[in-house]
């Protein structure tokens, strides 16, 4: 926070005969650098300032003391405007001449602007420069905020950043009160992988296809529709996928790349590709917002990361804070974290009723529910807090996240597949997430837990056969991941019988079908070269098969000899 004297001198010289008259200096007296240096001995006098005080009506004076108890003294312009105050027209010295907005202000913010109460500044804000004002840091002292009280203030009130400073931290929680993150995001996108190579998964806009999600559903650990979204998202955002002719493809080396790194490695990639990403726009995929795509620019990354920002400053390295405070704490402190410019009415976002959310009024519908949003599904899905009923608390990889720190290391010992007797293949998530996906290339998921189950059969041996994968490597791919254990009987005999002996297959087919009323006349007729040539294969004592595109001439031939015939079934058809 600036001093009084810093301060006076950031004001446009055009204030000083304002000023000068508010506090009772000879403006004509000094250059501009000689009253300001006046000013500063006039406005330190308590006697002076208690005057000033006193002039100002009720509503000025609960702005000033809501300013002098924020953090640091300061508030963002834009907050301070949109909780009553108003905003400061800039004014030259000959619009304050005849304006004169130290008597006749249109705003709050006008009255203690100039009547030098306040100043504003810019700093640097969760990676934006954004402007603030303030109450200078020795004015602070000598102003009688005592005057009123104000302890009945809701703290709840984002005008009140005092009362919201230090967030109650909870040390811990009952092991079955919050949900604990986890890297199931590693094992599902590992799924997801496997399941792409095949080619046939259609994707629709930012969301798979809905007749591509009985492929997919089944080999996920979390069934949640926003969450299969997102891992399409981020696996684009880390080109582990690439959607070409409305298809979601692997990329074949950067998959395999990432599918063989160890655990945290691939939890890192895909937490910093979500944060970099341009393309996944959260603010999409809240549920009860509806934003539409033209008419205003929106920078993803910048809104995410401006809020990472402030949970870094905000959140403690250990225990368990409330979500709805931090996300209170937020509005009172930082709340243009996505919207630098202070716009809140440009924006086109409805709510499910088709209303546009536009104004400051909007923040907890818009901001606090993209706070709310990025903490309790993507930074949960990708195992970087814990989250409670309105709690939320760091993991490591969390502080990590945020402090672009060294990321944690966790130990990981090769865990080999299990078998049971009757063939099905037991594959834990220790399992390395490559040799996984090479098992899914020939294998079928039956379900998805840990260990997840597969099974191999008739339809998984073809599935390999089409993509170059014999019978013998699978038997050896397998063999290897066993570690030793032997080969289920029913697995040896299926890749070893699959495909050498005769199979069993019917087939279902059309015909038209001649039927006479006796076997001697059948006999007569199947056995006359003049008719033999329409016909085809006998189907017992009284019937034969007649060639398709041979019917009517047979029907002319046998009208020949004066044997009739009846066509009048084949012209109902089948039934």
């Amino acid at each position: 926070m600036k001093n009084l004297l810093a301060t006076l001198h950031d004001y446009d010289p055009g204030m000083l005969p304002a000023l000068a008259d508010v506090w009772g200096a000879d403006a004509k007296r000094f250059n501009d650098e000689e009253l300001i240096e006046a000013l500063h001995t006039h406005m330190q006098d308590e006697e002076a300032v208690l005057a000033v005080w006193d002039k100002l009506d009720e509503s000025s004076q609960g702005a000033l003391r809501t300013l002098a108890g924020s953090a640091q003294g300061r508030m963002t312009s834009s907050l301070f405007a949109h909780t009553g105050n108003g905003k400061i027209r800039k004014l030259g010295r000959a619009q304050i001449a005849r304006l004169r907005p130290h008597l006749e202000s249109e705003s709050i913010a006008e009255t203690l602007y100039y009547r030098g109460l306040i100043g504003e500044a810019h700093d640097k804000a969760a990676g934006n420069i954004v402007s603030f004002v303030y109450v200078p840091g020795d004015l602070v002292a000598r102003l009688p905020l005592q005057k009123t009280s104000y302890g009945s203030l809701d703290a709840a009130d984002p005008s009140h950043a005092a009362d919201l400073q230090a967030l109650e931290i909870i040390d811990s929680l009952p092991a079955d009160a919050f949900q604990r993150a986890d890297t199931s995001i590693v094992d599902d996108m590992t799924s997801l992988l496997a399941i792409l190579q095949a080619g046939t998964v259609a994707v629709q806009g930012a969301h798979f296809h809905p007749d591509s999600l009985p492929q997919i559903a089944p080999a996920l650990l979390r069934h949640d529709a926003s969450r299969l979204s997102f891992l399409l998202g981020i696996g684009s955002s880390a080109k582990l996928i690439v959607i070409e002719e409305d298809k979601a493809l692997p990329r074949r080396q950067e998959a395999r790349n990432w599918l063989s790194a160890t655990r945290a490695l691939q939890v890192q990639t895909l937490a910093h590709a979500w944060r970099k990403s341009q393309s996944w726009r959260d603010m999409w995929h809240i549920e009860g917002l509806l934003p539409d795509d033209s008419g205003w620019a929106y920078d993803a990354a910048a809104a995410r990361n401006a809020v990472m920002g402030l949970l870094a400053d905000l959140l403690p390295a250990q225990g368990w804070v409330s979500l709805s405070e931090l996300i209170e704490l937020i509005k009172a402190t930082q709340p243009d974290f996505q919207r630098p410019d202070g716009d809140y009415d440009s924006w086109y976002i409805r709510n499910d009723e088709g209303e546009f959310l536009r104004g400051f009024e909007s923040w907890d519908a818009v901001e606090g529910a993209l706070i709310e949003h990025l903490i309790t599904e993507p930074m949960h899905w990708l195992g970087l807090v814990d989250i409670g009923d309105d709690l939320l608390r760091l993991t490591a990889y969390g502080r990590a996240f945020l402090e672009n720190g060294d990321w944690p290391q966790m130990s990981e010992q090769p865990t080999p597949f299990g078998a049971r007797d009757d063939g099905a293949l037991l594959v834990s998530r220790r399992v390395n997430r490559f040799e996984r996906f090479q098992l899914a290339r020939f294998a079928r998921c039956l379900l998805a837990a840990d260990p997840y189950i597969y099974i191999i059969n008739g339809e998984s041996i073809e599935r390999a056969e089409a993509q170059g994968i014999s019978r013998q490597q699978i038997q050896t791919f397998i063999t290897k991941q066993l570690s030793g254990s032997p080969l289920p009987l029913p697995i040896i005999k299926l890749l070893r019988d699959w495909g050498t002996g005769a199979r069993t297959s019917v087939s279902l087919e059309t015909h038209i079908v001649l039927r006479t009323t006796s076997q001697e006349e059948m006999d007569k007729i199947f056995a006359f070269p003049a008719y033999r040539r329409y016909l085809g294969a006998r189907l017992g004592a009284m019937a034969c098969v007649v060639r398709a595109d041979q019917w009517q001439q047979l029907q002319a031939r046998l009208g020949e000899d004066d044997i009739d015939v009846d066509t009048s079934r084949l012209e109902r058809g089948p039934g």
